[in-house]
């Protein structure tokens, strides 16, 4: 969604929903002998870069 201020803003529902993957995709790599916290931490800035440029990409369509 886009706010008043032209900014992008997340649902609550979608921010849980994220919180949760991130969690899963946590303990997933918990058991991987061939990943760690780094690995971990790639993937959610792969996610989060995605993420961002959809919200980029969505607040410039509607202005």
């Amino acid at each position: 969604m886009t706010g008043s201020d032209g900014q992008p803003y997340l649902p609550c529902e979608a921010v849980l929903a994220l919180l949760r993957a991130i969690a899963t995709s946590c303990r997933n790599l918990a058991d991987d002998p061939d990943c760690d916290l780094h690995t971990a931490g790639a993937a959610i800035d792969i996610e989060a870069d995605a993420l961002e440029f959809r919200a980029i990409a969505a607040t410039r369509e509607t202005t």
